[in-house]
């Protein structure tokens, strides 16, 4: 049953990863049907992600009172219906309204599905379970992409995830009873777990500051250049739209392939390893993708920008039980995501800021600010649990 049961996280996953890259693939000739800048995307990018830090935050609380499994259904079904209200609108403003739901559908189920996992899986699922995110993130933009082939029809790519989302409900609604059977089993774990986790000043534990920008950063990275990379390709490397979304896709695929990768490797590397090697083929995706050579080394700046996100993201939730305890890693797991959602809130919009001030060709030494403070915070976290005999 086990493996049933995370098979059908896995898929749940896919449907996590499929609105996460269709705005950015699609924004370079949605700006232009609604009427607004180019930099607009970045406030549709921040009310989406406010709404998941806030579910992020509460979501301790809430799968306490409602269940994994219900929680899981209603924030799929929550996105499935925003996205199948994109595929209709016509202005702006009804844009941002169901920017809303979408964003609060993604938080709470995110951080519960990566504390589930962390808890009773070993490495290679975590790094298998955001591969299958990596499909839907990969799978949308190559969708979006075929619709804006055919006459800049966005809202039909819309239309078509909304439609997989839809499915993926159906899934979870025949599927709920197994969920409630598995939350049964560790209700006397939760119920110790509880009374700890809530008497816990997370901001004073060793590290978990540094953790927490190191996520922070991550997201800001990976966020980024999701929202902007298919518009730096347009406006700055002088690519049509419909080849820019496909482009890319193949980071969105860079991410999928890696991290499918990844998890046989964390059979044989430890996970502060794994986030050392992701984040330095980060910074040459990046170098490659600054340096003023041929457009195809910018698609390839894109794989390996993907490549190099991989293992990074996976690897520092499967540690949070490590480093912190099983006792409290659900709290911890929520305020992790709380801090990566505000990465992707804050950081595209500002970059959209700068681009309206000196160019969307600033996007590369934007990623590779934040890269480096991951970096850095990153081997002083592994100098303190080497210290507590962690690492």
């Amino acid at each position: 049953m086990g493996t049933f049961f995370l098979i059908i996280i896995y898929i749940t996953f896919i449907s996590l990863g499929l609105p996460d890259s269709l705005l950015g693939s699609a924004w370079p000739i949605m700006h232009r049907d609604l009427g607004v800048e180019l930099s607009s995307a970045g406030i549709v990018s921040m009310i989406i992600t406010s709404g998941t830090i806030v579910s992020s935050i509460l979501s301790s609380k809430v799968i306490r009172r409602f269940g994994t499994g219900k929680v899981t259904f209603v924030s799929v079904t929550m996105t499935a219906g925003a996205l199948f209200g994109f595929s209709l609108l016509q202005s702006f403003i009804w844009l941002c309204i169901l920017a809303i739901p979408l964003g609060l559908g993604a938080g709470a189920v995110d951080s519960s599905l990566n504390n589930f996992v962390a808890l009773h899986y070993k490495a290679k699922h975590m790094s298998w379970l955001h591969c299958f995110w990596g499909v839907g993130a990969t799978s949308s933009p190559i969708i979006m992409s075929f619709f804006i082939a055919n006459n800049n029809d966005w809202q039909k790519g819309y239309f078509s995830i909304s439609i997989i989302q839809f499915l993926v409900v159906l899934l979870l609604i025949f599927t709920l009873p197994m969920w409630k059977k598995m939350e049964n089993n560790n209700i006397a774990e939760s119920a110790e777990d509880i009374k700890k986790s809530e008497n816990v000043n997370i901001f004073k534990l060793p590290g978990a500051k540094l953790v927490l920008v190191s996520f922070l950063c991550y997201c800001a990275t990976e966020s980024t250049v999701g929202l902007w990379g298919s518009s730096y390709l347009v406006n700055h490397k002088g690519i049509s739209p419909d080849v820019a979304a496909r482009w890319l896709a193949l980071f969105f695929g860079g991410i999928t392939v890696g991290r499918l990768i990844s998890g046989f490797v964390a059979m044989k590397l430890k996970s502060n390893i794994l986030i050392r090697i992701g984040q330095s083929i980060c910074i040459i995706g990046v170098t490659m993708l600054m340096l003023p050579l041929a457009t195809y080394f910018s698609m390839v700046g894109l794989i390996l920008i993907g490549l190099g996100c991989a293992p990074i993201f996976p690897s520092m939730l499967h540690d949070t039980p490590n480093r912190f305890g099983k006792d409290i890693s659900q709290s911890i797991m929520g305020v992790q995501m709380a801090f990566a959602y505000i990465g992707s809130t804050i950081m595209p919009p500002l970059l959209g800021f700068i681009a309206l001030k000196s160019g969307i060709g600033v996007l590369p030494i934007f990623l590779l600010v934040f890269i480096v403070i991951m970096l850095i915070c990153s081997e002083k976290i592994n100098i303190i649990m080497k210290a507590k005999k962690v690492v």
